[in-house]
């Protein structure tokens, strides 16, 4: 294991130069304190848990100190926010300090959300608070896992530096990890803006760092797109099936990776809800659950369009028409595993489309319902679960399918259907009232809970004994939180 003064660092982000990204360094933030650290994400890059207790780890990520070898800079790109183009956008509270590459050879790129201003921070203040510095770092650790593609968060820095949003608050930076942080956004910017050796060269980057393998196909950027169509059709086929809402998929919020990140008024479903809209500055609903497929598709059209110059219309479009199909068999096979089937039928996805429709019309916890259906052989559980709904004979008519369907699946032992159902089914999720209570304790100076419920949410899959108060329907002032993107 490595001590923080043992990083190897090679940031070649940087090294594509000014038409990329400002050189700019980090405001330091008044009397630094470390909030919470995740090992899983320290392990990345090598680093000894240890050094999280350490006071230069707190200097190093709330802007006191800087590596030698670090080349802090702010990244340029554009993007669609709520469907409309703005022309520059950028890290406005966000630094590259750099890339580090660890023992396996993996380069990961350091971020720290809450680095003050920037050239892009376009009137704000470029501070990040408490409780969206936790919420993310909560968020980027729960749905790796999960096993939802995310970028990772290494640690949250609180401090006495006092902030304004809607009240005073008091500044935080959180460390997040990724492979890359390029959005969609990146190659809008060099499109619309009309710099090809530029757009020619950010290409290249992307080609040769994060899909060498599309080096080997007759047509590489074409391949490569194909490839950021797939990633994505299976990590919101992920959203989707483990009832994840992400707020705000603007394409400055689209990873070129196929990773979740960015995040802000982001919710998991309590009570199933299609229509769900997490972010109250969402007054249309563009960015509800059920919309998440269709802008998916939409941002990957956007990039389309940006790729022009490289790939031919045609191809593109034959590209794209890879998307639905792709997440359409990624989120079936989702949730045959969450029923607990293990073969495949015609009729799975309308015994899918049904069991949702109930769910719907009677509130049923979407989380809690798959944990439940899971504890006892198929015919008991779904009798044990039939009280939660409101149309009972439409919901028996389902069961009775469903546990045909089932008897249908395969030879193997009720203990063993339970096993592979809790394997896929988590018991604890980040509920927006959970995130509250671990904030509100930390905003008086408590990091217990905030620990704690990092540490629940690492083993989402797994009963913890002691911490049934973290896998309960949430109470219902926990049901109409409403969070905004300074969340």
């Amino acid at each position: 294991m490595k001590a923080l003064d043992e990083l190897t660092f090679d940031n070649r982000f940087a090294r594509l130069g000014d038409a990329f990204s400002t050189h700019v360094l980090p405001e330091p933030l008044d009397e630094p304190r470390l909030v919470v650290a995740s090992n899983a994400a320290m392990a990345l890059l090598d680093l000894d848990p240890a050094v999280a207790d350490t006071p230069v780890f707190a200097e190093l990520f709330s802007g006191h100190k800087l590596w030698a070898e670090a080349e802090p800079r702010a990244m340029v790109y554009s993007g669609h926010q709520f469907g409309g183009y703005t022309p520059q956008l950028g890290d406005g509270r966000g630094l590259l300090l750099g890339e580090v590459y660890n023992e396996a050879g993996e380069h990961w790129d350091l971020h720290l959300k809450g680095a003050g201003m920037t050239p892009y921070s376009r009137m704000g203040d470029g501070r990040a608070v408490l409780r969206s510095s936790i919420r993310e770092f909560l968020a980027s650790e729960a749905l790796h896992a999960l096993g939802i593609p995310s970028s990772r968060a290494l640690c949250v820095i609180g401090s006495s530096t006092p902030v304004w949003r809607e009240k005073q608050e008091r500044g935080a930076m959180v460390l997040r990890l990724a492979h890359s942080h390029i959005r969609f956004g990146h190659f809008e910017y060099f499109y619309y803006t009309k710099k090809p050796e530029q757009q020619a060269e950010l290409a290249e980057h992307v080609l040769n760092l994060h899909y060498p393998e599309c080096r080997e196909q007759p047509e590489p950027y074409l391949a490569m797109f194909r490839e950021i169509v797939e990633r994505n059709a299976e990590m919101i086929a992920k959203w989707q099936a483990y009832g994840f809402c992400h707020g705000v998929m603007n394409t400055d919020n689209m990873s070129i990776l196929g990773i979740t990140f960015d995040f802000g008024p982001f919710a998991f479903l309590d009570d199933f809800d299609a229509h769900f809209i997490c972010n109250h500055s969402d007054h249309e609903g563009r960015y509800s659950f059920s919309n998440q497929v269709p802008i998916g598709q939409w941002n990957l059209s956007a990039l389309a369009q940006a790729l022009t110059p490289f790939i031919s219309v045609e191809a593109l479009k034959e590209a794209l028409g890879l998307y639905l199909p792709l997440y359409q068999a990624h989120y079936l096979d989702l949730m045959r595993r969450r029923l607990g089937l293990t073969t495949a039928e015609d009729d799975d996805q309308k015994l899918v489309e049904q069991l949702l429709k109930l769910m719907q019309n009677s509130g049923v916890d979407y989380t809690l319902f798959f944990r439940r259906l899971g504890d006892e052989p198929a015919a008991q559980a779904v009798a044990r679960l039939r009280d939660d709904f409101v149309d009972l004979a439409g919901f028996d008519a389902w069961a009775e399918l469903y546990t045909a369907r089932v008897a249908r699946d395969g030879d193997y032992s009720e203990a063993q259907r339970r096993e592979r159902m809790h394997a896929v089914n988590p018991l604890y999720i980040l509920r927006n009232y959970l995130a509250q209570n671990a904030i509100a304790a930390a905003e008086s100076g408590d990091y217990s809970e905030v620990r704690r419920l990092h540490e629940v949410l690492s083993k989402p899959f797994e009963e913890q004994a002691g911490m049934e108060q973290y896998a309960q329907r949430p109470p219902d002032w926990g049901k109409h939180l409403e969070i905004s993107c300074s969340s």
